[in-house]
């Protein structure tokens, strides 16, 4: 897993503490990732987060390093996941994986199937670089 900066907005903070505390227990192992990354994350006004940073309900094209297949998806709250079949769950290992990191950022990260090195190609869609704060 990269360990470069990453950057949350406030309002997906709140919301995801909330999430976390909903579905938390030791059932959850997945959750404890998830709290790790939000500790260490820097929090930004949703208004003032920079335009390359995957925010929840942006739309990310990555691409495997390794094998150079590519994949876009909507980073969507536990309740979207499913409702498009490009929505992954942030209580997914990749959506966990993606959260806050910008365009470019190469990131390891451990996977149902083993270790995977993806690369953030594009946001092709960041709701706050186009003023929706409140998605």
């Amino acid at each position: 897993m990269a360990k470069s900066k990453i950057f949350i907005t406030r309002h997906d903070l709140e919301r995801l503490r909330t999430i976390i505390d909903v579905h938390g227990g030791p059932e959850a192992p997945y959750l404890e990732k998830l709290k790790k990354e939000l500790r260490r994350a820097v929090v930004k006004e949703p208004n003032k987060i920079p335009g390359d940073v995957v925010t929840m309900n942006s739309i990310v094209r990555i691409k495997d390093v390794k094998t150079g297949e590519e994949h876009s998806f909507i980073l969507v709250f536990p309740s979207k996941a499913g409702v498009a079949g490009k929505a992954v769950s942030i209580l997914a290992p990749m959506g966990i994986a993606l959260i806050g990191y910008r365009e470019g950022d190469v990131l390891e990260w451990e996977l149902p199937t083993g270790k995977v090195n993806i690369q953030i190609d594009e946001i092709i869609y960041q709701p706050e670089r186009l003023g929706n704060y409140d998605l």
